[in-house]
């Protein structure tokens, strides 16, 4: 049952068994596991049914980066609707096709390891006890089969490049953002338990020793305010809001709650998406071997095949996960197009480079790619292909329309505990404090991005690929920064670890069931509670702790009715 809260008496309290805020991937997922059961679920939404401008607009906020993350994040990066950022999700798997998709992919198993030379890292279970929930989060997902490697996906004209033994090709799978997007509504307007939207958590409210959830204090709108009272709540409202939320809450714990240690809205982590470098092949013929790396339908299913370091290098060398999807670019993207660039932004300052009969040479040696980037530059043009836009493997003369494949990364982060989500001082229209945010690179992440850039080069050069030209050699991929270049990138809206999962409460605000350290019925879901985060888009592992967390609330809420029913009135 579906029912807007603007609807409810003011001061109205719900009671229930268990309480789910947020109505994303995580909290519908658990709502849908715990449908039928013999207690009452109750899912609160901030959102609507449909998009609001103004609703959105609670979750702006501040962001301080020394080194350019996206100032606008905090409300391009998440949705308040119901579905939550499912709503924004648009990958287009062919041109013309109207459906939208989403990238999915497990985590790898080195991803739960504690790791020398990533430092806090370590999930509490290893991959193949979440194994049996990332199976059964692929048919919420509305994915293919659980199968990741490229092998799996190989066919007669589509197979996996040979990239030697320190790189491997794995595989992404593409669904229809209305796994989350739609199908929860329908799923959920039919069942007895009820979901509120327009539902807007403020405060949840404790015993006076904290160690208690009582009730949730939720408005529909300012001065609108109604009661959640529920044996247990789950907090599914992302990276950011659950971070937010137990900090709000800090009536009897000053600093909020799971606070304790200071660890709430530390260790922030994302997925930088970024052009890592480009591979001039050592014979057109690579365009055509390429075909597994498009985005494109295989047996009913959309996948894209990756390239990645293998576990072996990345603990030999202790570097941090990371993908590339290869994409094929026309004439323009070069060496030469550098020292175009350089050259013209130089004249323009009137000076000249020491290097340029360098560059002047480069230019002159590949009059091609010069002709072609200039072309390119005034007219405006851009390559039509890109990771989120397949089907250039079904053109016919696809090895004469491009020349080059372009590397696009989407990386892992350490987590720092520097990169935070605090309180600020300005208010929202609840009076609640806003986010204030902080992010940057951290010493580590740019090590391990430089060394996976010459592996990339050396690999590709050795297995007689092409040439790798990584992104501290192109124009305009990277930024200097104190003397150092770091990449231009984009955040793809993964917001990761700030309430990160640690069985130590000095080390993590959750424990291995998702339970706030120091409360009895208080649980966290979604990428929050990730201590790593890879470079896998979270969703599918989000989808699986989600129906583990889940199978754990029918353990525990059956035995407290059981206990309840069983003991006698005093």
């Amino acid at each position: 049952m579906l029912i807007d809260a603007r609807t409810l008496p003011i001061d109205e309290v719900i009671e229930t068994e268990n309480c789910i805020v947020g109505a994303g991937p995580a909290g519908t997922t658990i709502a849908r596991e715990l449908a039928g059961q013999s207690f009452r679920v109750c899912l609160l939404e901030s959102g609507g049914l449909e998009f609001d401008e103004a609703t959105q607009s609670l979750s702006e906020g501040t962001i301080t980066t020394p080194h350019f993350y996206p100032t606008n994040e905090l409300t391009r990066g998440r949705c308040r609707q119901f579905g939550g950022s499912s709503n924004y999700w648009d990958i287009t798997v062919q041109r013309g096709e109207k459906k939208c998709h989403v990238r999915h992919a497990p985590l790898d198993p080195i991803d739960f390891e504690q790791r020398e030379g990533v430092p806090y890292s370590g999930w509490p279970f290893d991959y193949n006890h979440l194994l049996p929930y990332y199976k059964r989060a692929q048919e919420y997902c509305q994915a293919g089969p659980f199968a990741y490697d490229g092998a799996s996906w190989e066919t007669e004209d589509a197979r996996c490049l040979p990239l030697g033994d320190r790189l491997t090709t794995g595989i992404f799978q593409f669904a229809p953002s209305a796994a989350f997007a739609e199908a929860p509504k329908a799923a959920l307007r039919d069942v007895s338990n009820v979901s509120y939207y327009n539902a807007n958590v403020l405060d949840i409210e404790t015993n006076e020793t904290a160690t208690q959830v009582t009730r949730l204090r939720v408005a529909s709108t300012p001065g609108r305010e109604f009661w959640v009272s529920a044996r247990i709540v789950i907090l599914a409202t992302g990276g950011f809001e659950n971070a937010r939320l137990l900090l709000l809450s800090n009536q009897t714990q000053s600093a909020g709650l799971g606070n304790q240690n200071d660890l709430v809205g530390r260790y922030f982590m994302d997925h930088p998406g970024f052009r890592i470098g480009v591979v001039i092949p050592a014979s057109r013929k690579l365009i055509d071997s390429a075909t597994l790396y498009d985005l494109r339908w295989v047996n009913q299913t959309a996948i894209a095949g990756r390239v990645s370091l293998t576990e072996e290098v990345m603990r030999q060398e202790k570097l941090l996960n990371g993908s590339i999807m290869l994409i094929p670019k026309p004439l323009g993207y070069g060496l030469a197009a550098k020292s175009v660039m350089t050259l013209l932004n130089s004249l323009r300052q009137g000076k000249l480079p020491s290097d340029s009969l360098k560059k002047l040479t480069k230019i002159l040696t590949h009059l091609d790619d010069t002709a072609a980037f200039t072309y390119r530059r005034a007219r405006k043009l851009h390559g039509v292909y890109s990771s989120s836009r397949g089907g250039w493997s079904k053109l016919p003369d696809r090895s004469k329309q491009f020349r080059y494949l372009e590397a696009v990364a989407q990386v892992e982060q350490v987590p720092d505990p520097n990169n935070r989500v605090t309180l600020g001082a300005n208010t929202d229209p609840f009076g609640r404090p806003r986010i204030e945010f902080y992010w940057q690179w951290t010493d580590r992440d740019l090590q391990s991005l430089r060394r996976t850039a010459e592996i990339l080069t050396q690999e590709f050069s050795r297995n007689g690929l092409g040439q790798f030209q990584s992104m501290y050699e192109l124009n305009g991929a990277t930024n200097s920064v104190n003397g150092r270049d770091v990449p231009r990138f984009q955040s793809t809206h993964h917001h990761i670890g700030t309430t990160r999962m640690h069985p130590d409460p000095k080390q993590g605000v959750v424990d291995a069931n998702g339970k706030v350290h120091g409360m009895s019925n208080l649980y966290i879901a979604g990428s929050s509670i990730f201590p790593t985060g890879g470079y896998a888009n979270p969703t599918l592992t989000v989808v699986a702790l989600a129906v583990r967390l889940a199978e754990h609330m029918k353990q525990t809420i059956n035995s407290q009715v059981v206990m309840a029913e069983s003991t006698p009135p005093a």
